[in-house]
């Protein structure tokens, strides 16, 4: 081991508190390379301790690069020659020097393999590209006892300090001083980038060893760039491969991953990918990770590595891991064989179902599965395909999937056969079923295949089937609604209607209401369903059967004669099916339903359209709960929000109250950076008392309805929203979302 000269080191570390290396990251001009030219400040320090450098010395520079080994040497010498064969290099180097007042140093632009005799002899040179293997024109130049300094090459691409002296025969004797590491961790290489500064850079290398973390995943939260951005840039500077996940799939070889040790990898953020020539390649999330230890413990004469997102990360681990399992089967309970191949004269394209594509259709549910998705949709276009996610009733991309045409279509078939459709069929829409188990949480999925210009659509709706169904207390209603929701169940007979467009929540406001009851005991609950989205213990649940005709209509007709208490029809839609609900509620029993329509009132319409008669449906309805879903604001990075004057204005036109406030989220790591997690339900109530009966008997007009609903205490849309809006629950940008324009502002009571 080398030992330092006292006198030597401390020179060295005062030249290099003199001249802090980020002075020399050239920030201004984009087409030089930023921090790459300058090595780290722990190679900086072994190279000038070796080299030994006087006060008395001249010294010889080969491979200026940004100037900072130069700078540094000019403090510790009486002269420096610096030579650098870039041109926009040398400028930007002597630009540096001029500004430093460095008089003591000359720099020059050419070859450096040559040297500069005619400014020698020197008492060091050093020689910082291992591009220069022909010594002699340089040793040549060094006075007696005088030493060259040399980065060269070492095996496995490492690189080695070396020193060259002149015996007193003439003989240059070489000796290996020290391997040289001139990697930059990544917090280096983004400091480089001008991404981050110091201060910035400390304190994520505190956090880092804190939570025992890549220094790259603290940045990166603070760094406003997309990580496919990102890790591409870096992978720019540190000069290896980056790659998306549709590229490395194919290329898997999953069997290698049992050949290591699964901590060993995962302390090194590393993933096998495949072996080609006695050449292993790692994918990695981490710039900074070492391959090291694996030339020691595994037979290969390379490693190389390649740079990927954490994200694609992750979704490459899954996928390796499914496919020692059998190719990611096992996620799905239903695995219905490809149907015989059937010939089809007007589709001679050939069907692929490739083992990568199966695994790529399990990432894909995987993804929807840690982002909370309720539905995932696959839609191809003439040259794209695009993939989305629905969270929280938006939908997003999912850009990191690219796939062509052809793989489009091996796709669309493996969902086909997961739902046991016929993947011969592309001309008609198809449905399906499948189940997906992820996380001990099953689910049930419903798969709709829809033919399109430029080929298939899927959509897959996600039902988690955990048995967690939301409490009356979770659904957004105020104390006074859900006193009068757990009313209405207790009530001996009645309909009941919860309605909202798609998606909007009433299954869950009704199975909420079921559960309680289950749990109660008292009362007996039958349901019929298409499908059964929850399975509620202590409740006899049906589903409907349309391939032998048995529907709605024919559940609640046998459901009369099994002594219920409270009957659930999944939906009401056509007349049988209302007048048997209408029917059941007459002869004793709470009906529960849900129907499409736009608010509590418009649901009086829905029905005279199912042409039900008047007086049976005022007799029975006893309320309309109508819905729909906002965003809830994130409890976590939770704040007051300045409102925006436009939606004010629709809300407020004779003037916002004084004490009005709203929230937003700021954007944290628990909700992703949305400012928003979850939904909650914006409710209408609407109690049906005698003259709404009257209104409906006598079929007045849907507006006068309203008034008279008004009149009698609806509890409207506007007002649950402005409720949940003022207590900090959804944010003020949510309600043009759920209320239409001509709702915003107070209604006017007893208009009509």
């Amino acid at each position: 081991m080398h030992k330092q000269n006292p006198k030597v080191a401390a020179r060295v570390t005062q030249a290099m508190r003199t001249l802090p290396r980020d002075h020399f990251i050239e920030m201004s001009n984009p087409s030089l390379v930023l921090g790459r030219s300058i090595p780290p400040t722990n190679a900086v320090s072994e190279i000038l301790n070796h080299a030994n450098i006087q006060p008395d010395h001249k010294m010889l520079l080969v491979g200026t690069g940004a100037g900072y080994v130069a700078a540094l040497a000019s403090k510790l010498a009486a002269k420096v020659v610096a030579l650098e064969i870039s041109d926009a290099m040398a400028q930007q180097a002597q630009k540096r020097f001029n500004e430093l007042e460095l008089a003591n140093l000359i720099q020059r632009t050419a070859d450096g393999s040559a040297g500069a005799p005619e400014l020698g002899p020197y008492d060091r040179i050093f020689v910082a590209t291992p591009r220069v293997t022909d010594k002699a024109p340089l040793i040549a130049q060094l006075t007696d006892g005088g030493q060259l300094l040399a980065i060269e090459q070492g095996e496995n691409e490492t690189l080695i300090l070396t020193r060259y002296e002149v015996n007193e025969p003439g003989a240059a004797l070489r000796k290996e001083l020290a391997m040289v590491d001139f990697s930059r961790d990544t917090g280096l290489t983004l400091l480089d980038m001008g991404m981050v500064d110091q201060v910035m850079l400390a304190e994520a290398r505190r956090v880092a060893r804190a939570k025992r973390l890549p220094v790259i995943n603290v940045l990166r939260e603070k760094l406003n760039l997309e990580d496919s951005a990102l890790y591409r840039r870096l992978a720019e500077e540190n000069a290896i491969p980056f790659a998306a996940i549709d590229d490395l799939l194919p290329q898997v070889q999953p069997e290698l991953m049992e050949g290591f040790s699964r901590s060993f990898l995962d302390s090194n953020h590393l993933i096998p990918l495949k072996v080609k020539d006695r050449t292993l390649q790692v994918v990695t999330d981490d710039p900074d990770s070492s391959v090291d230890d694996i030339y020691h413990m595994y037979p290969y004469d390379q490693v190389s590595k390649t740079l990927v997102t954490p994200n694609d990360f992750k979704r490459l681990w899954t996928t390796v891991e499914l496919s020692l399992q059998g190719n990611a089967h096992q996620l799905w309970s239903a695995k219905p064989e490809p149907e015989e191949k059937k010939d089809d004269l007007l589709d001679r394209e050939k069907t692929r179902i490739e083992a990568h594509l199966i695994t790529l259709c399990d990432a894909l549910l995987l993804d929807a599965v840690s982002e909370g998705a309720s539905d995932l949709h696959i839609e191809q276009y003439k040259n794209s395909t695009r993939i989305r996610l629905r969270v929280d009733g938006d939908l997003h991309d999912l850009t990191h999937y690219r796939l062509s045409p052809q793989e489009a279509k091996g796709l669309i078939n493996v969902i086909k056969i997961r739902g046991d459709m016929d993947i011969a069929e592309k001309r008609l829409p198809q449905g399906g079923r499948s189940q997906l188990t992820a996380g001990g949480v099953s689910y049930d999925l419903r798969i709709q295949i829809q033919p399109s210009l430029h080929g298939e659509a899927a959509v897959i709706r996600m039902l988690p089937q955990s048995g967690n169904i939301v409490d009356i207390e979770d659904l957004g209603m105020t104390a006074p609604l859900m006193k009068s929701y757990r009313r209405l169940l207790q009530n001996p007979s009645g309909l009941v209607l919860v309605v909202g467009p798609t998606g909007s929540g009433k299954s869950t406001t009704l199975y909420a209401g079921l559960s309680e009851l289950a749990r109660d005991g008292r009362r007996k609950v039958l349901t019929i369903e298409d499908p059964i989205e929850y399975s509620i213990d202590g409740i006899q649940q049906t589903f409907t059967r349309s391939d032998i005709g048995f529907n709605f209509a024919d559940g609640m007709r046998s459901f009369v004669r099994l002594d219920p208490d409270v009957i659930l029809v999944g939906e009401i839609r056509d007349t049988e099916t209302a007048v048997e609900a209408i029917r059941a509620s007459q002869t004793g029993h709470v009906v529960l339903s849900t129907l499409h329509a736009n608010d509590a009132v418009d649901a009086l319409q829905r029905i005279y359209d199912l042409e039900v008669h008047a007086n049976s449906v005022a007799s029975e309805l006893m309320a309309v709960i109508a819905q729909k879903l906002a965003k809830r604001v994130c409890t976590d990075c939770r704040q007051d929000a300045e409102p925006d004057p436009v939606i004010l204005a629709e809300l407020f036109p004779e003037g916002v109250p004084a004490s009005f406030r709203c929230f937003e989220g700021a954007g944290c790591e628990t909700c992703g950076g949305r400012g928003t997690k979850g939904r909650v339900g914006v409710v209408e109530y609407m109690q049906v008392n005698t003259e709404i009966r009257t209104g409906i008997s006598l079929r007045y007009p849907i507006a006068q309805l309203r008034s008279i609903a008004l009149d009698s205490g609806l509890i409207t849309m506007r007002d649950s929203a402005l409720n949940h809006v003022i207590e900090g629950t959804i944010p003020l940008s949510e309600l043009p979302r759920v209320l239409p324009s001509e709702r915003m502002a107070p209604e006017k009571r007893g208009a009509w």
